[in-house]
């Protein structure tokens, strides 16, 4: 029997806005699965230096901070065949002359991102890729801890937060290098923690997921616990934002907005923050969101719950662990749950 390579299998993900099958265009993907299939049972010291911070900040720097062609057609060009959609873009396509610009782009997102008036409403943290699980080991929706290790991931030095989400639900959000990177807030609530773990910079393709185990509690990430049972809020119970570096993102930079992307602030606890309103950006690279919700409180859209289990999608997660897991591209500030009536 041939065992087919990971590089050689396509990665294939559910358009949510036209319900199609599209294959993602994963960029070093053969050098990243090389990489890691060696690095998961014998880590090289060529693996250490290629997720560690410094090296994912040198890599940062070559491939998002040198100067494009300065050339205006050039720059045009790059941003077309990234696929962009330029009329999105608050800033003129000729300011965005180098990479990180165009990583870091902002959008008008009031106008081409519309969110959900129904205050009951989860909406997705970024323009990604996702999937949606529980933690309760007698959910259907068990996932055996295939993405994180849950206790690692919310961090081992905070009990009472663990024991706040033990058995509740969750879902992951994968933005690839050509995405918008402004993380937004998905529900209305208080800030009651923010915290960062360190770790290492792991690449988020997919075949690199596979290999490692549970990569995404391994990796430096900022943890936000936002209270929606308060005045205003969303009222599905406590809800945690875990925003997570990969291979060449070099920071996460906390800048709320409660206005387009005007005066930004650093989020500090008791804070308010509004549903949809821009809360960080990640600089730059690939990266990870992941929701976590308490128990029974969420209910995920259909749509998304209905793609994770088709078959006639070649998706690496899929063929990996022996069962149906798709995921569905979807739009920052788009709905992905609603509340569970009470």
């Amino acid at each position: 029997m041939t065992t087919l390579r990971p590089e050689s299998i396509p990665h294939q993900y559910v358009d949510r806005e036209t319900n199609t099958v599209a294959t993602e265009t994963l960029i070093a993907d053969a050098l990243i699965n090389q990489l890691y299939s060696r690095g998961r049972e014998n880590p090289s010291l060529l693996f250490k230096a290629a997720t560690s911070k410094r090296m994912s900040a040198v890599l940062g720097f070559l491939n998002f901070d040198l100067p494009l062609n300065g050339h205006h057609w050039n720059n045009a060009k790059r941003l077309k065949c990234m696929g962009l959609n330029l009329d999105e873009c608050l800033d003129s396509p000729a300011s965005l002359d180098t990479a990180r610009k165009i990583f870091e782009r902002r959008i008008r997102y009031w106008q081409c991102r519309p969110m959900p008036e129904a205050e009951d409403r989860i909406v997705s943290p970024a323009d990604a890729r996702m999937i949606v699980g529980s933690l309760d080991r007698h959910d259907s929706l068990f996932l055996k801890e295939k993405f994180f290790t849950f206790d690692e991931l919310i961090g081992t030095d905070e009990p009472i937060w663990r024991e706040a989400f033990s058995g509740g639900d969750f879902a992951v959000f994968r933005l690839t290098p050509d995405k918008y990177h402004y993380n937004h807030v998905p529900v209305s609530g208080r800030v009651e923690a923010i915290y960062e773990i360190d770790g290492c910079c792991h690449s988020c393709n997919p075949g690199a997921v596979v290999s490692l185990v549970t990569p995404y509690s391994k990796n430096r990430r900022v943890v936000t616990v936002i209270d929606t049972d308060v005045h205003g809020g969303t009222r599905i119970g406590l809800v945690a934002m875990i925003e997570i570096v990969a291979m060449m993102i070099g920071d996460i930079v906390q800048c709320y907005s409660a206005h387009a992307y005007d005066d930004p602030i650093v989020i500090l606890p008791g804070m308010f923050l509004e549903r949809g309103c821009p809360k960080s950006l990640y600089r730059p690279g690939s990266s990870i969101d992941v929701l976590i919700f308490q128990k029974d409180r969420v209910a995920f859209s259909v749509d998304i719950l209905a793609n994770m289990l088709r078959r006639d999608v070649s998706s690496r997660y899929s063929r990996h662990f022996q069962s149906p897991l798709v995921e569905t591209d979807v739009k920052v500030r788009s709905e992905i749950g609603r509340r569970v009536a009470e």
